[in-house]
């Protein structure tokens, strides 16, 4: 009994014992505690916004049990998990963060110290192998201190806000910081600037961290060639280089690295061919090479071992087809090949990859038809992105009945037929929330059923052949918020009960082109974001309340619209106001004063095509963000305000074209002059170009035509114009520039009906690149780089006259092949440089009514895309180039009134020019001219044989007569007789001795060369 009494007292001992153990090894140190509650106290965060700091007291007496504290056996603080704190100070070199000196892992990411660096005290904390400053909001230099970390395992300080001042890595740079960091597995220094040892990193890192797992350096400013020393990092399973300008090609040695995961390599400048085998690692799971326009390669065939799960190859210049054996990549769930240069059908073996959630193939050349069955086993995707390629055939059903699709987007394609009606609603409980098929040549009516999807929320269905009326009291979708039917054969009755909410959450809503005759009632109850009722025949007044409180987009243009109803209030969210080509008019003072002084935001003003009277306004200069003003094609008058050309930092596109505006262009344009687009032409504006649009280094369209300027050539305008048009002015001197004033981008010049002159041989066409250089692949550019975009749906449109063809034409669209050069009505002598021949992407060139001599140069054979030729009332001379009929597309031709001679070439085009293309020149002959003519014989030879036609008829009289003489002597004169046919006789004998010695002479020749020709042998 005693020893069982003992036996329990001693287990009774050991369990308090250990229980004492246990207990006292969960509390943390009183002076750790102490640290802590200091650290707290020192901290600035926001409480609101903290889950952890803000929880610390003193009354929780276990610190170990703190939310973002972490402790060893001892209760030595160990861990410190402070992100997302909304920290914002308190930190420095003697905080008491640094006398918690055994801490092991520091987590401060995501903060908002405000511009601080990282405290030198950091070097305290000796036992640190994990390190997360990220997105904290330190800046300025990284401290030498952090170097001193040799425990560190992981590095993490990278940084990506905007708006605040990058980490450097200068003193010390990135050797210095990595050099006693050897037992590294992980650095991520994305946003760093790493510039002062940008093109040695490769070397570096290899050298310094020759066992690192896991390297990120997005946007570091480092450069390439991507170093051959890299290859030495077997260990390396993740890396990422986005964002810094690389310029390599991709090395093989990628595909060595037996462990790589993740290779990141997006906007890197990188080019050549894209190495195969890094497709088919097996370790490989996610690969991203977008933005890199230069860096081509194929899709090859994959092994049954792939691993890929992330596949993103968007902008890039890859091509080929998506191989079948796609299939084999069971692990897939996101494929991103979008603005790139893929061919040929979608494989139906793409259906096979069930764990697929993101599809987007935006922007390629794919072509064939959607097989009903070949998405039906993607039971997980999300989105599906086909728009801007050849797709064909009928929109599949099947695609609405998928259980987890989100986003549908199949605009801009070939897809033909009905959207079907969904049988008996069956797909009412669809998941779709977007669904695009603008742009394709679908017909028929519009579903009805598509609005009974509960969870949609975008429908797009613009640009297609969509009939009938559409009664929208028939229809309504809970959820809507984006409605857009434009641009069809519709007619869409908006007439409805002012009770009636089919669309409660309606915010965004395009009816162009609809056959609209008044606002929709309806409108009223909505708050609209975004309201496009263009193109339609509603007139009167614009109602008060349309304007709304949240009105971010009108666009009305197009319509009979004459007034506004007043008073109204322009809400101060509008960005974008479009009133072009209505029937407004009266003072524009009236109108803008409202626009000006309360919408502080607007970016987009078009009031072109109307009767606007008036000058223009200086209330404009208020609406400081004005990005465009288009008052073009109406009646205004005056100058142009100094403030509006001052405020063109903010503006973009300045089109006051088309009025009666009068005075001169001020010399005001600022120095960070933002302007794009200046088009003042048909006015009167008088004066000289001002000096200070050299300011405006983004300048790519100045149309100042049809004016009445006096100035020389403005050489000051910057290298970024692409357009360029001064003609009808009285510009005069010598088209001479230096060698530094080049227009690369140059497409369109224009400078005829002017007072020019000198040679030709002065302008240096070779600098104009885009007109020599011009690569196929810009010709299948979709939008034009004249183009500006102001929101996701709408693009202000550069538009420029021209003489095209002999006829003036307006070009709405300045497209990116479209290349021309108009130097006529001028007075330029000399000889048509052979330069000129070089332009092989013209379009157009017109260098008629000058005074140019010479020939026409040969070179201009190669102008292999000229459509139009005018190079007519000049002083040229010599023939008509042969090579001139190789030119396929010339479809306009004139040569007339020179001094160009000889025969016309042949050629199959230039059979299809009619002869006034060709009158004036009196020297030519051929087709199509009535003025025939030999191969043998010019026509100079012609009117000398025409000059000297009644000497031979004096001739031919003389001959006759001294004739009649001689046989009347033979006939009357007996002595006469015999003394001429003695004469003949001789004559005779002579001529025929003669020839029989030459002939011996011949044989002679002819025996002695033989002999020659045989001892040779």
């Amino acid at each position: 009994m005693a020893n069982l009494f003992l036996s329990v007292l001693m287990i009774s001992i050991i369990t308090a014992t250990t229980f004492t153990t246990l207990s006292y090894s969960q509390q943390c140190l009183h002076h750790q505690k102490t640290s802590l509650l200091q650290l707290k106290n020192e901290l600035k965060f926001d409480s609101s916004n903290s889950t952890k700091l803000v929880q610390w007291n003193r009354k929780n007496n276990d610190c170990c049990n703190w939310y973002g504290v972490g402790c060893d056996g001892a209760g030595h603080v160990t861990s410190l998990q402070l992100d997302h704190e909304a920290i914002s100070g308190g930190i420095d070199d003697s905080s008491s963060l640094f006398r918690l000196e055994f801490l092991e892992k520091l987590n401060l990411a995501y903060n908002v110290f405000n511009r601080t660096q990282i405290p030198r005290g950091i070097q305290n904390l000796t036992y640190l192998t994990h390190l997360n400053l990220s997105n904290a909001g330190f800046t300025g230099q990284v401290p030498l201190q952090l170097s001193f970390l040799t425990r560190l395992v992981s590095l993490d300080i990278s940084k990506f806000r905007r708006g605040i001042e990058p980490l450097k890595l200068e003193r010390p740079n990135l050797e210095t910081l990595l050099q006693n960091l050897s037992v590294l597995r992980e650095l991520c220094l994305d946003g760093v600037d790493v510039s002062s040892q940008k093109s040695e990193w490769g070397l570096i890192i290899s050298s310094c961290l020759p066992n690192i797992r896991s390297l990120s350096l997005r946007y570091c400013s480092v450069s390439g060639p991507l170093h051959e020393s890299l290859s030495k990092l077997q260990s390396l399973s993740i890396l990422i280089l986005d964002g810094n300008h690389l310029s390599s090609v991709v090395p093989n040695f990628f595909a060595n690295f037996s462990s790589l995961t993740t290779l990141s390599l997006k906007n890197c400048s990188l080019e050549g061919s894209f190495p195969e085998m890094i497709f088919q690692k097996p370790t490989l799971q996610n690969l991203d090479l977008s933005q890199n326009m230069l860096l081509g390669g194929s899709i090859p065939p994959f092994t049954q071992n792939g691993s890929l799960r992330s596949m993103i190859l968007s902008q890039t210049n890859f091509s080929g087809s998506i191989p079948s054996s796609i299939s084999n990549l069971k692990s897939l769930s996101h494929i991103d090949l979008s603005s790139s240069r893929f061919t040929g059908p979608i494989p139906s073996t793409l259906g096979n990859l069930s764990e697929l959630t993101y599809v987007r193939l935006w922007a390629n050349f794919f072509t064939g038809s959607l097989p009903s069955t070949l998405f039906r086993g993607l039971s997980n995707l999300d989105s599906l992105e086909l728009g801007c390629n050849s797709f064909t055939g009928y929109v599949p059903q099947s695609l609405f009945d998928l259980p987890s699709l989100r986003v549908i987007k199949l605009e801009d394609n070939k897809f033909i037929g009905q959207v079907e009606e969904f049988p008996n609603g069956i797909n009412v409980s669809s998941h779709i929330v977007t669904l695009d098929m603008s742009m394709n040549l679908l017909e028929g009516h519009v579903p009805i059923s598509l609005f009974q999807i509960q969870s949609l929320e975008n429908l797009v269905l613009s640009h297609n052949s969509f009939s009938g009326t559409f009664q929208m009291k028939n229809v309504g979708s809970p959820n809507l918020e984006v409605l857009d039917l434009s641009y069809n054969n519709l007619s869409v009755d908006a007439n409805v009960d002012p009770t009636w909410h089919g669309f409660p959450k309606l915010r965004n809503l395009s009816l162009a082109s609809c056959d609209l005759h008044a606002f929709p009632e309806f409108l009223k109850h909505s708050a609209m974001i975004k309201l496009d009722l263009s193109n339609n025949r509603i007139d009167g007044e614009i109602p008060r309340w349309i304007w709304g409180t949240e009105l971010y987009i009108m666009n009305l243009s197009c319509n009979l619209l004459t007034d506004v109803q007043k008073p109204y209030h322009i809400p101060a969210s509008l960005q974008l106001l479009d009133l072009h080509s209505n029937r407004f008019k009266g003072d524009l003072h009236l109108f803008i004063s409202p626009i000006g002084d309360l919408t502080p935001s607007l970016k987009l003003l078009s009031l072109a095509k109307n009767s606007f009277s008036g000058s223009i306004p200086t209330s404009l200069c208020n609406a400081m963000q004005l990005g465009v003003v288009d008052l073009s094609l109406n009646k205004l008058s005056g100058d142009i305000p100094p403030c509006l050309l001052e405020n063109t930092r903010h503006i973009q596109v300045l089109n006051l074209g088309r009025n009666n505006i009068s005075g001169r262009i001020l010399d005001n344009f600022p120095p960070q002059c933002g302007l794009h687009n200046l088009d003042l032409n048909n006015n009167a504006i008088q004066g000289k170009i001002p000096k200070s649009l050299e300011s405006c280094m983004s300048l790519e369209v100045m149309n100042v035509g049809h004016n009445s300027i006096d100035d020389t050539f403005p050489c000051m305008l910057p290298p970024s114009l692409s357009v360029l048009v001064l003609r009808s002015n009285q510009f005069h001197g010598e088209v001479t520039c230096e060698r530094r004033s080049t227009w690369p981008n140059l497409q369109i010049i224009d400078i005829s009906s002017n007072n020019f002159n000198g040679s030709l041989e002065s302008i240096n066409f070779s600098s104009w690149t885009t007109m020599v250089l011009m690569s196929d692949a810009r010709f299948t550019q979709r939008h034009s780089g004249t183009n500006f975009l102001w929101t996701s749906q709408f693009y202000y449109t550069a538009a420029v006259a021209l003489t095209i063809k002999r006829v003036e034409l307006e070009l709405v669209k300045i497209w990116p092949d479209f290349i021309a050069v108009d130097l006529s009505c001028n007075d330029f002598h000399g000889d048509i440089p052979d330069a000129i021949g070089d332009l092989t992407s013209l379009y157009v060139l017109n260098i008629s009514h000058n005074a140019l001599g010479g020939s026409i140069p040969e070179s201009f054979g190669h102008l292999s895309r000229l459509e139009s030729l005018d190079l007519s009332r000049n002083q040229l001379t010599g023939h008509v180039p042969t090579e001139l009929g190789g030119l396929t597309f010339l479809s306009v031709l004139n040569l007339s009134y020179n001094e160009l001679v000889g025969e016309i070439p042949n050629g199959r085009q230039m059979h299809t020019f009619l002869a006034d293309s060709f009158q004036g020149n009196a020297g030519l002959c051929g087709r199509p001219l009535e003025r025939n003519c030999s191969d043998d014989r010019s026509q100079g030879e012609i009117e000398i044989e025409n000059e000297i036609e009644w000497v031979y008829v004096f001739v031919a009289l003389g001959y006759v007569v001294g004739l009649g003489i001689i046989v009347w002597l033979l006939l009357f004169c007996r002595s006469f007789r015999y003394k001429y046919f003695d004469k003949i006789d001789k004559v005779v004998q002579e001529t025929f001795d003669a020839r029989d010695r030459r002939r011996r002479r011949r044989r002679g020749t002819r025996i002695v060369r033989n002999q020659v020709v045989r001892r040779s042998h």
